[in-house]
């Protein structure tokens, strides 16, 4: 993992091929890794330049200023060839915007995330005549409407964004190194009853949330066209809304035409505020009316999520102390586990050592019993004639050999103690409390 810093003093130092050759990377990769990080470096044909002399020295930095730009909230400081995340430190409170900084909603100024998405947006995947778009593009603005509504969408996505940003907080795509995440999308504006487990709203989402730094806390957001319950006609082929549809007047004709009711986009917006970390749920939303407009409460929408911020710092705080205590509860758990499991093998190695013992004994005793046996034999065979005995001795040598070796002590030494079949860790250590 490489800092900013090193990969600026690396790219000033020698031509930007050699570098990339000791990062197993192109030349060009490298560029645009200096280009995501904001690190300047020598335009091309720098080096060739300074061979003969015609190029001046690195451009001085005025001192004591840093001698790269301050990254901004949620640009990344590091580049890893493995593709390591850096660990991100967590927010802090911001501080309060000053009285005399006021917001200001440039309507003529169009915000970066705004230029040319119109166009994307329209570039979408087949979808019924009024309803939500479905674009290709899955880098986008967090913008959910339906072609007739998209404009206006967009227009107060620029509103609000500008506003933003008028007064100091940078409004970006999450960046790709943040586990960030999205909030469901709920564009019904009435909503009468919470969608089931498996029921799926089909909404497109974009790949990456919408983000507003406010200092150092993101907040997602997000523009919503929001749906509402219409009554549809079918009409030959097809459904119209009740309220366009006029039946034939003629006393000959027969309306063969039925009615359903559907969620469509009702050209009415809804701006919504949430959380983007994981481990804390939180969202506000602000919604239009036919009498009363987004437009008008932009500088509302902008204090209401400054002041949540802080909230949410404490709350990804109490999420992080109760996150320690989750894991200090689930490590006492796994301890207490390994030590149970430990006390059964212990006990275990005890039973299976005195249960081999037993059976060493037995054989052992077993074993003295065919000794005497065969001794027995042995002594009885000296007292017969030869052609006997011999024939006694030779039988007696196959049940020997049959019987393997008689050794009572090769089996004591296979015998093993508790100490020898499990070797406690927490041997001679005290159980915690």
């Amino acid at each position: 993992m490489i800092s900013r810093e090193e990969l600026y003093r690396l790219v000033w130092s020698e031509p930007m091929i050699k570098i990339a050759a000791r990062f197993d990377v192109s030349g060009s990769y490298l560029a645009r890794i200096c280009t995501l990080l904001n690190v300047p470096r020598p335009e091309r044909g720098h080096w060739a330049k300074l061979a003969h002399g015609k190029t001046p020295p690195q451009p001085p930095l005025p001192a004591p200023q840093p001698p790269l730009p301050a990254p901004q909230p949620g640009d990344p400081v590091f580049w890893s060839r493995e593709g390591d995340r850096p660990i991100e430190p967590r927010p802090k409170a911001p501080p309060r915007r000053k009285p005399e900084t006021k917001v200001r909603i440039a309507r003529n100024q169009i915000h970066g995330l705004i230029r040319g998405a119109r166009a994307h947006f329209e570039n979408s995947r087949p979808v019924d005549e009024g309803a939500y778009l479905k674009p290709y593009k899955k880098l986008l603005v967090n913008v959910t409407a339906s072609r007739p509504g998209l404009e206006k969408a967009l227009q107060l996505a620029n509103y609000l964004f500008n506003a933003l940003e008028s007064v100091g907080h940078r409004v970006v795509l999450a960046p790709a190194h943040a586990k960030f995440s999205h909030e469901p999308v709920e564009e019904r504006e009435v909503v009468t009853k919470a969608r089931g487990r498996w029921e799926y709203s089909g909404l497109w989402t974009p790949f990456r949330p919408t983000i507003v730094y406010i200092g150092t806390v993101a907040i997602g957001l997000a523009i919503v066209e929001m749906s509402e319950n219409v009554t549809l006609r079918y009409v030959n082929g097809k459904y119209v809304r009740e309220s366009e549809y006029f039946p034939p007047r003629s006393r000959y004709h027969v309306d063969h035409s039925w009615t359903t009711t559907r969620d469509l986009p009702s050209g009415r917006m809804r701006i919504v505020a949430y959380s983007p970390y994981p481990q804390v749920r939180w969202s506000t939303q602000w919604q239009e009316t036919a009498s009363a407009s987004l437009r008008g409460q932009i500088r509302t929408i902008v204090e209401a999520i400054e002041k949540a911020a802080p909230d949410l710092v404490a709350k990804l705080k109490e999420a992080d102390r109760q996150a320690e205590i989750r894991h200090q509860q689930w490590a006492a758990e796994q301890e207490h586990r390994r030590r149970e499991e430990d006390r059964r093998l212990v006990e275990q190695s005890i039973t299976d050592s005195k249960a081999e013992l037993r059976q060493v004994i037995q054989r052992w005793s077993d074993v003295i019993g065919i000794e005497r046996f065969l001794a027995g034999v042995e002594r009885r065979a000296e007292d017969l004639p030869e052609s006997e005995r011999r024939q006694v001795l030779e039988r007696l040598a196959l049940a020997r050999a049959f019987l393997g070796t008689q050794d009572p002590l090769v089996f004591f030494h296979s015998w093993k103690a508790p100490e020898e079949r499990y070797s406690s860790p927490y041997a001679g250590k005290e159980k915690p409390p």
